[in-house]
């Protein structure tokens, strides 16, 4: 199948700056409530892959994602997420955006065009065989995650995309391609609006997954969550009395003697 930029198609809607609030409202909100069916579509490729990376987790691996711009975004965010939810280390989930850290606020001119720079950055982190890389990146098309992923492959580390065109230089060159067409964007060629939605998703169901079976939730509680601000021991005191039954003053005592969910829990069973 000849490659096409699916992501760049133009506009199912037409003349937007003249329609109403309203309007354009309905629009967006009509175009997300597809994204949820596209991505169910290719759930049973995407847990093949979360298998074979919880495999090389269990021998130490980690999980990096690489991306540029939205797609970088979004990856730095589900790895930033990972320590306070489930307790885990900051050197388990990496995300990577090019352009380093200063292009999360702000877009750095022509990072996205370097080949090289993918695998340069991973490089900084001794990637090795026991961690897995997914890339991520829209239009399939960007040469930093292009660069990083093939080279990746090349040197026997586990490979996944998440891409939303079919036959991506990206998806070809990955060993494990995830490819959700979401069709084109109200604003033709914005693929921070529904891909970007479905990229999340995505991200959101591996890493939750990774985490669950890695064994940081118990029943569907985040007892290994960080206790990093007053929402959160507010929860861990709320998980502690449901689960152990005892009144709050209780709660507080045994969270301020573990300092841990999954400890007061363990040290009255």
């Amino acid at each position: 199948m000849k490659f096409k930029k699916i992501t760049e198609s133009d506009s199912n809607y037409d003349n937007l700056e003249l329609k109403s609030t309203k309007d354009l409202v309905k629009i967006i909100n009509d175009e997300d409530l597809t994204v949820a069916k596209s991505v169910k579509k290719i759930l049973p490729i995407l847990i093949k892959l979360i298998d074979k990376i919880y495999l090389k987790m269990l021998n130490g691996g980690r999980l990096f994602y690489v991306g540029a711009g939205t797609s970088g975004r979004l990856g730095i965010l589900d790895a930033s997420e990972c320590p306070p939810t489930f307790g885990v280390s900051d050197k388990l989930v990496i995300g990577l955006i090019a352009g380093g850290d200063k292009a999360i606020r702000k877009s750095q001119e022509f990072a996205e065009d370097d080949i090289n720079q993918g695998w340069a950055d991973l490089l900084k982190f001794k990637i090795n065989n026991n961690d897995s890389v997914i890339g991520i990146a829209a239009s399939g098309t960007t040469p930093y995650v292009v660069g990083a992923i093939d080279t990746c492959r090349k040197n026997g580390i586990l490979t996944g995309c998440i891409t939303c065109n079919i036959n991506s230089p990206l998806a070809l060159c990955s060993e494990n391609p995830i490819e959700v067409i979401v069709g084109p964007e109200v604003v033709t060629g914005s693929s921070r609006m529904k891909a970007g939605t479905a990229q999340k998703l995505i991200l959101n169901t591996i890493s939750t997954t990774l985490m669950v079976k890695l064994g940081k939730v118990k029943g569907n509680k985040m007892v290994d969550m960080q206790l990093a601000n007053n929402k959160l021991i507010d929860r861990a005191e709320k998980i502690l009395m449901e689960e152990l039954k005892i009144d709050l003053t209780k709660a507080k005592a045994l969270l301020k003697e573990n300092k841990s969910v999954r400890k007061s829990l363990e040290s009255l069973n």
